[in-house]
């Protein structure tokens, strides 16, 4: 899979992002220098780990037939210590149903376990910058 990224005409900053067959624009803040067109790389980030919950908690109930009907995620984030390398995430869950208590005690669990929540802390990422001059 890839995702490209392409510099949005007559933008100050923004970018329109492709992933798949789905096309919008990130950017950043006014007070960042962006003109707040769309989410930012940080949004994106949090994005990443609200939506992964929320689908992983969906995908194990429908797979143990749990009878989840609708969940609400909320991601609230903590940068304030980004520079000393802690940056704090807190993911609160709605879901609502019809399941018993031990049931709630299975989906909080795998809340636990999404993929993308064990990438962000358990995996070293290895990044690596390809920057090409075109002419």
């Amino acid at each position: 899979m890839s995702i490209q990224l392409h510099s949005k005409p007559d933008a100050l900053l923004a970018q329109t992002l492709l992933v798949q067959r789905v096309q919008f624009d990130t950017d950043v803040a006014i007070a960042e220098g962006g003109e707040d067109l769309g989410p930012s790389p940080h949004d994106l980030y949090d994005a990443a780990l609200a939506s992964c919950k929320a689908l992983t908690v969906m995908w194990f109930a429908r797979k143990k037939n749990i009878p989840v009907t609708h969940i609400d995620t909320h991601i609230t984030r903590d940068d304030s210590q980004e520079r000393q390398g802690i940056y704090r995430l807190t993911a609160n869950l709605q879901i609502q149903g019809e399941f018993s208590d031990a049931e709630f005690a299975q989906l909080v669990a795998v809340a636990e376990k999404c993929p993308i929540h064990k990438l962000m802390t358990t995996v070293n990422t290895e990044i690596h910058t390809n920057v090409e001059r075109i002419k």
